[in-house]
């Protein structure tokens, strides 16, 4: 196992780090001789023509360049994957409890579970959502996603995820990217472990635009935390796992793929602690569209309309006076996909567990439950609403979220969903 060395701060910045000192080429990225007899190798996360404040690679000096494994052949792993188009879509409200821990042995791969999805890695555009539910580290396995970049969410143990460049240690109501591209394996330091994952397929994740809200607020870029560079020299009889073109695919290797002594560059995994987002609402009347709490974003080719956004909703006090103060009765031409890491979302009084998730597609009604519209509304609006203990969070995109048919036929699907709306009473009086 690689130890980790600690962490650099901000987003997308221009990193520096060697395990090993001199191993970082000084005034150029490929020497004809890299120090310690290392391999130079680039790894490009954009177009090499990108413009250069969106232009994302890496390089990295490494024990043996990543070319060196055995052929490719199909991986089987029936609950993961990216087939979105099958069939007719329901517009129906859709909620899931937590996905059970199992009970046989199973690594973070092999406890993947594809809930739902919109584009595709071809066409380079949409997400993949999945939970995921493992008991046991990856063992002499490594893993990378050609289709993706991935954002976990883990909601239950803390996640090792060892990578090519360094150490991401993540525990609940911390997140963590890794590009696309990049190896790592994932280790669970306090066992049974539960969370979600959202693939981007489509342009990387940033910090959005602050527009009028001014320079500061929102996830700060300082917050981000990137890994130093660690690296294990093994050799062995080990497996690279590779998703590509939304399947899984096995190759033998016969050493550590972790073993990138020194990289600079700004293509890197990061870890970001949500608890450290600075949330921005009403101080008078109304309040702001949930749009305010947007942690990360992935831009489409229409201005101001995402291919993903990473929202939450974290701690915080509501002030507003003669306001309904929960999220309101809306419908939405985006699409969501909630999910809740810890404590009770202040839109739903039952039923929507931490480690469970929702489902609330384009112009699907949705909104507080009968128990939570009557206790907002008699709510007493001279003192505050403080929100403590809580941390939820939704992947929001441009179009539609469509269900796999394993989601939709999942034992832990609450097929009841739309009674929490039952109890809302007609109030209507005619003047």
């Amino acid at each position: 196992m690689i130890t980790s060395t600690g962490y650099q701060s901000g987003f997308a910045n221009e990193y520096a780090t060697e395990a090993v000192a001199g191993a970082l080429p000084v005034g150029r990225n490929s020497p004809q001789r890299v120090a310690h007899g290392l391999y130079a190798e680039q790894i490009s996360g954009t177009a090499f023509t990108a413009p250069r404040r969106e232009n994302r690679r890496s390089w990295l000096y490494r024990i043996r360049p990543a070319a060196m494994h055995g052929t490719f052949a199909r991986f089987d792993q029936p609950h993961l994957h990216n087939e979105f188009d099958n069939g007719p879509v329901t517009p129906d409200q859709l909620r899931w409890s937590p996905l059970p821990i199992p009970e046989a042995p199973t690594d973070f791969i092999e406890g993947l579970f594809t809930m739902a999805g919109n584009g595709s890695p071809a066409a380079q555009h949409g997400v993949g959502i999945h939970l995921y539910a493992a008991n046991r580290d990856m063992q002499d396995r490594f893993f990378y996603d050609a289709d993706a970049e991935m954002l976990f969410v883990p909601q239950q143990g803390r996640l090792r995820i060892e990578t090519e460049l360094g150490v991401l240690e993540v525990e609940p109501q911390e997140v963590a990217i890794v590009p696309r591209g990049i190896r790592f394996r994932v280790a669970l330091p306090d066992g049974a472990s539960r969370g979600y994952v959202c693939e981007n397929f489509g342009a990387l994740l940033r910090l959005p635009d602050l527009g009028p809200i001014g320079s500061n607020g929102l996830a700060n870029a300082r917050d981000f935390l990137a890994p130093n560079a660690a690296f294990e020299e093994r050799e062995g009889d080990f497996e690279l796992i590779a998703k590509f073109q939304g399947h899984l695919w096995r190759a033998a290797i016969g050493h550590s793929p972790l073993d990138v002594v020194a990289w600079h560059g700004n293509y890197a995994p990061v870890k970001y602690d949500l608890r450290r987002f600075n949330a921005i609402g009403s101080i008078s009347f109304d309040h702001p569209d949930p749009s305010i709490f947007t942690v990360l974003t992935s831009p489409s080719d229409t201005p101001g309309t995402a291919n993903l956004d990473f929202v939450v909703f974290p701690p915080r006090w509501l002030v507003a006076q003669d306001t309904f103060r929960p999220p309101w009765f809306h419908r939405n031409v985006a699409s969501e996909f909630m999910g809740l890491v810890h404590g009770v979302y202040d839109a739903k009084a039952e039923g929507f567990a931490p480690g469970g998730a929702s489902l609330h597609n384009c112009m699907s009604g949705h909104g507080p439950d009968a128990a939570t519209f009557e206790k907002a509304s008699a709510a007493d609006l001279a003192k505050p609403d403080v929100i403590k203990d809580t941390m939820a969070f939704m992947f929001e995109t441009r179009a539609v979220i469509r269900p796999t048919a394993q989601a939709m036929d999942a034992a832990h699907r609450q097929r009841n969903y739309q009674d929490c709306w039952a109890g809302l009473k007609k109030q209507f009086k005619a003047p």
